[in-house]
C-alpha cells in the first residue's frame, strides 16, 4: 500500500485514495494469510465477518480480501464501521506527508488526551474505537472479525486490548469495561509500541 498521508474523511474516501498496485498485492497477501490462519483454527467462512473503515484505501483492502476468501463484499458478511476511520490530526495537517506523523505522536506521548489544534487526541480516537467494538461485539458474537482500518487507530486498538490483557485485577462487569478502564494516559501514551507495517495481519485477541 503507498504510504498514506493526512487526511480527513471528505477526502479519504474519494476513489484516487484507493489502494495501488503495490497495495492491492499487500492486501491479497493479506487475506491469503487470514484464510491460512482461519483454516488453522478451523473457523468455517460463514463465521467471517470484515469490518471496516469508510475510507477508500480501507474500503478497498477489504473488497480485495473478501474476493481472496469468496465473500461477497456487499453482503451481510462485510460491514463499513464509520468509526474505524483515519485518525484527523487537524487542519493544519490536512493532505500533509505521513513525515509529519511523529509530530502527532510526540504530542500522544506527552499526554495523549491532548487535541493537536482542530484535530483528535489519541483518547478521542480510543473512544470512538471502542463504541465500534461494541457494536461488532453485539452483532458478530461467536464470529471472527477481521478489522480493516488505519495505522493510528489499529495501534491504539492493540494498546487497549493489550492493557485489559494484562490487567487482570479489574473487576468489571463486561469486556468493553474492562477496555475502558484501561483508557488512561500511561496506556494510551505508549501506542507507538504497537505499531504496525503496511499491510500487516494481526492477531489480537
Amino acid at each position: 500500500m503507498a504510504k498514506a498521508s493526512l487526511i480527513r474523511k471528505e477526502n479519504g474516501v474519494l476513489p484516487e485514495y484507493q489502494l495501488a498496485e503495490l497495495g492491492v498485492k499487500q492486501a491479497q497477501l493479506a487475506g491469503e494469510q487470514f484464510q491460512k490462519d482461519l483454516k488453522d483454527a478451523n473457523i468455517p467462512l460463514e463465521k467471517v465477518r470484515i469490518c471496516y473503515s469508510p475510507f477508500a484505501r480501507t474500503a478497498h483492502t477489504a473488497k480485495v480480501v473478501a474476493s481472496v476468501l469468496n465473500l461477497p463484499f456487499e453482503g451481510s458478511q462485510c460491514k463499513v464501521f464509520e468509526d474505524l476511520r483515519e485518525r484527523y490530526f487537524g487542519p493544519s495537517y490536512e493532505l500533509s506527508s505521513h513525515e509529519r506523523y511523529p509530530e502527532i505522536w510526540a504530542l500522544d506521548e506527552k499526554d495523549p488526551f491532548q487535541r493537536p489544534e482542530g484535530g483528535e487526541s489519541a483518547a478521542d480516537v480510543v473512544s470512538r474505537l471502542l463504541k465500534a467494538i461494541g457494536e461488532m461485539e453485539a452483532m458478530f458474537e461467536g464470529c471472527a472479525i477481521l478489522i480493516v482500518s488505519h495505522g493510528d487507530p489499529l495501534q491504539m486498538l492493540q494498546t487497549i486490548l493489550n492493557a485489559a490483557k494484562e490487567n487482570k485485577e479489574f473487576s468489571c462487569s463486561s469486556y468493553l469495561a474492562r477496555l475502558e478502564a484501561v483508557k488512561v494516559p500511561s496506556v494510551l501514551s505508549q501506542h507507538r509500541k504497537f505499531a504496525l507495517e503496511t499491510g500487516e495481519l494481526r492477531s489480537v485477541v
